[in-house]
C-alpha cells in the first residue's frame, strides 16, 4: 500500500458516508413529509443529517455517527428505519448491510473476505457444453468471464475469442466497439457500474477489483461519472438487446443463477421466447456457425487433392 492509499477501514468508512449521503440526497424534505420554510436555505441537496435522524428515530448525534461509518453494534431497527427514510430498495439495503457490517467487524474477520474466483470446476464446464441451443457465460463478481460455451462466444464474438482473460466491465468502457453490441449501452453501462459496486461492497478489500475500479475510473469519464453516483443493483433478470454482425439485432431475455453460496459468481443464460425473431436469428446463428466449421474442416481436405 501506498501513502497516497488510504487504510482499508478508512476507505469503507468513506463508502458509507458516500452512499448515505447520496441516499439522502434524492429526497427532499417534502417528499419525507418534513415542514419546510420559506426563508430555510439549503446548502446540501434533499436531506440534512439531523432530518435523516428525525426520520430514522435515532438522535443526531448517533446518525451523524453512523454516517461517517462508526458502525459497531447497529441494531437491526436502525438499519430497517434507515432503509425506510431513505427509500433504500433490496439492492441499496444489502449494500448498506454489507458496508456496516465491514466495518462493524474486528480486524482479523475483515481480511478473511475470500476473494472473487477466477476459474470454475470442470462440472460446471460440462454443464455450459450441455446447453447447446442456449447461450450460457459464467461470470464472477468482478465481471471476469470464467466460462462460456459454444453459442454465448457466438453471441459475444469477437469479443470472446481469445485466450485472454476477457473483463465485461472493461469491453463496456474501454472498447470502442461496445456502443454498437449494445443497443442500449447506457443502461448496460449504469448496470456494470452498479454491479461493480455492489460487489465491492460485499467483498472491499479484493486487490484486483481495486485494480479495476482504479483502471476504469483513470481510462473512462463514463465510468468515473456513474462511479462517484454509489448506485448498486440487483441484477438477476432482464433483458439485453444486443446487435449482432451475423444475425442484426437480438432482444434477449436472461437469468442469472448463482453458482457459489459465499461468493457471487453467476451462470448468465439467455432465453428468448420460442418463436420469437431472436429465437430464429439464435438458431441460424448456431447453424451458420457449424457450416463455417465444416468448411474450415474441408478446406485442408480440398488443398490436399489438388
Amino acid at each position: 500500500m501506498t501513502a497516497a492509499e488510504p487504510r482499508p477501514r478508512d476507505a469503507v468508512r468513506a463508502e458509507i458516508r458516500e452512499f448515505l449521503s447520496t441516499r439522502r440526497a434524492r429526497i427532499t424534505p417534502e417528499q419525507a413529509g418534513l415542514p419546510t420554510y420559506g426563508n430555510d436555505r439549503r446548502r446540501v441537496p434533499g436531506l440534512r443529517r439531523e432530518e435523516a435522524a428525525l426520520l430514522v428515530g435515532v438522535s443526531p448525534q448517533y446518525y451523524i455517527r453512523l454516517e461517517r461509518g462508526d458502525a459497531t453494534g447497529v441494531s437491526e431497527s436502525v438499519i430497517d428505519g434507515i432503509a425506510h427514510a431513505l427509500r433504500l430498495d433490496d439492492a441499496e439495503r444489502a449494500h448498506l448491510l454489507d458496508l456496516l457490517r465491514t466495518a462493524g467487524a474486528p480486524a482479523r474477520a475483515r481480511t478473511r473476505r475470500t476473494p472473487s474466483p477466477t476459474r470454475v470446476r470442470p462440472t460446471i464446464h460440462r454443464l455450459l457444453e450441455a446447453m447447446p441451443t442456449v447461450p450460457a457465460v459464467v461470470m464472477n463478481g468482478r465481471l471476469d468471464v470464467l466460462a462460456a460455451n459454444h453459442l454465448g462466444r457466438l453471441l459475444f464474438s469477437p469479443w470472446y475469442d481469445t485466450d485472454q482473460p476477457v473483463n465485461n466491465a472493461r469491453l463496456v468502457f474501454l472498447d470502442p466497439r461496445a456502443t454498437s453490441l449494445f443497443r442500449d449501452w447506457e443502461a448496460v453501462a449504469n448496470d456494470t457500474v452498479a454491479l461493480l459496486r455492489a460487489e465491492a461492497g460485499r467483498n472491499p478489500y479484493d486487490r484486483a477489483l481495486s485494480d479495476l475500479v482504479g483502471e476504469l475510473s483513470t481510462r473512462s469519464e463514463d465510468f468515473r461519472v456513474r462511479w462517484a453516483a454509489h448506485d448498486v443493483r440487483i441484477h438477476n433478470t432482464g433483458l439485453k438487446k444486443l446487435r449482432h454482425a451475423v444475425v442484426g439485432d437480438l432482444d434477449l431475455p436472461f437469468e442469472s443463477l448463482p453458482l457459489e453460496p459465499s461468493t457471487s459468481t453467476n451462470l448468465v443464460t439467455y432465453l428468448p421466447e420460442p418463436g420469437t425473431p431472436t429465437h430464429d436469428a439464435l438458431a441460424l446463428l448456431a447453424s451458420w456457425a457449424t457450416s463455417e466449421t465444416a468448411a474450415a474442416h474441408r478446406a485442408p481436405a480440398d488443398e490436399q487433392g489438388r
